[in-house]
């Protein structure tokens, strides 16, 4: 069965330690903009954390990482041992996301072992599907102290979303962004007020 998970464990150092996915960008929070576009694919969908306390709060299932202090790769671990489905997994920093294009990401999912987004930037670990085969590699990379994100990618079959697939569900070029300082936080939630005042002109 197919299924998401929102990693909420990073640090956030460049945010003062807040809880990046409670930060309001309009009128909702980040966590709240990823569970909408998420209940539009009516899967399960799991938070993993290093402190299940915090997120008692949101109603649902909450899993502790697997394999504490391993950072975004040992959320992605944990995730993918949880179900014998693919997973969408999220960073808890991106308010853009859409439904349109987590199923696409999660129809991709379905062709291999790893469905990744790839623009100019780069590989998108923190936004990609994964399937429980990916297992026994990303644990190989943990055990050797490995833990880039994206540095078990060579060892599985991947199948790359890229700029030319993403672009039709990227028309403000917002889709993939995070918010990892202060900066991005004010430049997300002037976004949000273009496109809020957008919406409400309607077409031109």
């Amino acid at each position: 069965m197919e299924s998401a998970a929102i990693l909420a464990g990073g640090r956030a150092s460049r945010m003062g330690g807040q809880d990046k996915g409670r930060l309001l960008v309009g009128a909702r929070t980040i966590l709240e903009r990823e569970l909408d576009a998420l209940a539009g694919l009516g899967c399960p969908v799991v938070i993993i954390t290093p402190e299940p306390d915090r997120y008692a709060d949101t109603g649902l299932a909450v899993i502790a990482d697997a394999l504490p202090g391993c950072g975004s790769l040992g959320g992605i671990y944990t995730a993918v041992t949880l179900g014998d489905g693919p997973v969408l997994v999220l960073a808890c920093d991106m308010p853009f996301l859409t439904t349109a294009f987590l199923a696409r990401l999660q129809e991709a999912g379905r062709e291999a072992d790893v469905a990744i987004p790839k623009t100019p930037a780069g590989y998108h670990p923190l936004c990609a599907s994964y399937a429980p085969s990916c297992a026994p590699a990303i644990r190989s990379r943990i055990e050797s102290g490995a833990l880039k994100a994206s540095g078990f990618l060579q060892d599985v079959r991947v199948r790359e979303v890229g700029p030319g697939e993403i672009a039709p569900f990227d028309p403000d070029g917002l889709l993939l962004f995070n918010v990892n300082t202060p900066a991005d936080l004010a430049a997300a939630r002037a976004a949000a007020r273009r496109l809020e005042r957008a919406a409400r002109r309607g077409p031109s």
